[in-house]
């Protein structure tokens, strides 16, 4: 007889982005000549860097000639891409080990993955609203799930301050899907509290990258503390545009240890038993992208984004509407007009205004009557769908 895993039964039905799409689908066939404004997906659109280009030509080249040919690769990550993380991290006064740094096929994996490092009956504590993936996971791992939501009243950043005890939590900032970002005082709030907890921090720190304010850390591990109870996870997806390359890291300090397990040891073992790593070929590519020349264009494409996230901001601004984001993030997270659901606001700026946003339904209960906006299109388009706005709002 088989024994599956009775957890799967608890997933919400994968039907949110279909939904979504379908909706999408079915107003252009009906409006074929309507042009859509897409402030939905936070999928990047501008291209690769040109040395991230010329990594992967030399890294192809090299995988046609005998002599330079790459079979498997260590599971961990070469030396070369490992060296270049830890130097991108010296840039925020973090000083890591190459052997801390683990690369990945992107965050969302891993993200996935460290839960494999808990026993099925860890606490988890999840800031919402949030990336679904932190939730689906645990639920398909048979883990209690405790939800700390953020709010109007609080900005969507809720500290720690007498709530229960987890062993495992989930931070992300800046924040997917409201854009906001935690100050070192807030984080740090974080940090002591997991410490004296002994709870470890998940901190999704994937668009470190757009962070304007010097007060908003880009690593947790800028803060006192933070070695002994973090895991950091990132990627080249926003930092780089690799969000059709797959390519990330996660840090794991070997300063991390609980109930006499070092953390890093387990996942070094949890990684070469479970993966056969990431290719030569993409590895190369992610040190380029981490270069001087590299990070000199990735931050070229993210002031574009950035830009488009001032323009969004002034006009909700100027429609006296109250929004989170825009700034430290390629998000902004606003309240539906007249109390509507995600759905009904989505479905009226599709309507009146050829605009396509995410109802914030789909990152959990706390996101219902929201909707995200997202930063990742052209100059000219970010420009009319701020006129368009206008006109709804």
């Amino acid at each position: 007889m088989s024994r599956i895993n009775p957890f799967y039964g608890q997933l919400p039905p994968a039907f949110f982005f279909t939904r979504l799409n379908d909706a999408v689908a079915a107003y252009v066939a009906a409006h074929p000549d309507q042009r859509l404004l897409r402030l939905g997906v936070g999928d990047v659109t501008g291209p690769l860097a040109p040395p991230v280009i010329e990594a992967l030509r030399r890294a192809v080249s090299e995988q046609g000639k005998a002599a330079t040919f790459h079979g498997y690769l260590p599971e961990v990550g070469l030396d070369c891409m490992r060296t270049a993380v830890a130097a991108y991290y010296a840039r925020f006064g973090v000083n890591l080990s190459p052997e801390e740094i683990f690369v990945s096929s992107g965050a969302a994996d891993d993200l996935g993955a460290v839960g494999n490092l808990f026993s099925s009956d860890a606490r988890v504590l999840v800031v919402e609203p949030a990336y679904p993936a932190y939730v689906d996971t645990s639920r398909m791992a048979g883990r209690e799930i405790v939800h700390l939501c953020g709010t109007q009243q609080n900005g969507f950043l809720p500290l720690p301050e007498a709530h229960p005890d987890a062993d495992l939590v989930y931070l992300c900032s800046p924040n997917n899907p409201t854009g906001t970002a935690y100050t070192r005082s807030q984080l740090q709030q974080w940090v002591d509290w997991a410490n004296e907890r002994q709870a470890v921090i998940v901190f999704d720190a994937a668009y470190e990258a757009f962070i304007q304010d010097g007060d908003v850390p880009h690593s947790i591990y800028e803060l006192p503390g933070a070695k002994d109870c973090a895991i950091e996870i990132c990627s080249l997806s926003k930092t780089a545009g690799f969000t059709g390359m797959r390519l990330g890291y996660t840090v794991v300090p070997k300063a991390l240890v609980r109930d006499g397990f070092s953390l890093r040891d387990m996942w070094t073992q949890d990684r070469t038993t479970r993966t056969n790593g990431v290719s030569y070929v993409l590895q190369r590519a992610g040190e380029a992208a981490l270069s001087p020349a590299g990070l000199r264009y990735s931050r070229e494409s993210i002031a574009v984004y950035q830009e488009n996230g001032r323009i969004l901001s002034e006009a909700l601004r100027a429609a006296g509407l109250w929004f989170t984001g825009g700034r430290n993030a390629p998000y902004l997270w606003l309240p539906c007009l007249g109390g509507q659901s995600g759905w009904a606001f989505f479905e009226q700026l599709l309507g009146q205004a050829q605009i396509v946003v995410t109802p914030g339904e789909g990152f959990g209960e706390v996101g219902t009557g929201y909707v995200r906006l997202s930063c990742f299109g052209s100059r000219g388009d970010t420009e009319e769908a701020a006129r368009r706005l206008l006109t709804v709002l």
